[in-house]
């Protein structure tokens, strides 16, 4: 059976598309909302999104650490945010080529919230299926590359939606 090469889902959060892709945009604060992300450092003096941005990420699964080497594809300020992972390494991005790439939509809804997808594709087209599938399920401890990244996503979702209402709520008193 061929391999998912992309999953997604999204979620409603109340607050608007341009405040909620301020948030996603900044690749530095992603390890707030992500199970395995860690932040990011953007390489470069300008820090807003702009398509070319470069950026390296943290990540961390269990034990294991590595880095990935990003550049932004897509940033249009509260429609959508893409990046392609195409580096990584285990202190530094050394191995080159082709991995993921990761995307944010956002669609204004009724009562002011947003609805935010958020898209995974395995870009590792180059790799025979067979190859793939081992390689994910000693990677992910026996899952596929696309059921963990959909609990990923789903995680993320959640833990986006949750801080950005709680900093959106009015103070009381």
């Amino acid at each position: 059976m061929p391999r998912t090469m992309s999953v997604s889902d999204h979620i409603v959060v109340r607050t608007d598309p341009a405040t909620l892709y301020a948030r996603i945009s900044d690749p530095t604060a992603m390890g707030r909302w992500s199970p395995e992300n860690r932040g990011a450092t953007v390489l470069g003096e300008r820090r807003d999104a702009y398509v070319g941005m470069v950026f390296e990420g943290r990540n961390t699964r269990g034990p294991v650490t590595w880095v990935t080497r990003c550049t932004v594809t897509a940033a249009d300020p509260g429609e959508r945010f893409a990046f392609r992972v195409h580096a990584i390494g285990a202190r530094r991005p050394r191995l080159r080529g082709p991995i993921a790439t990761w995307e944010y939509r956002f669609e204004a809804v009724d009562g002011g919230a947003t609805r935010v997808t958020e898209t995974w594709t395995d870009d590792r087209r180059a790799w025979p299926d067979a190859v793939a599938g081992v390689f994910d399920r000693i990677v992910t401890r026996g899952q596929t590359f696309a059921d963990f990244q959909r609990r990923n996503i789903r995680t993320t979702l959640e833990r986006l939606k949750k801080a950005v209402e709680a900093e959106e709520e009015p103070a009381v008193g």
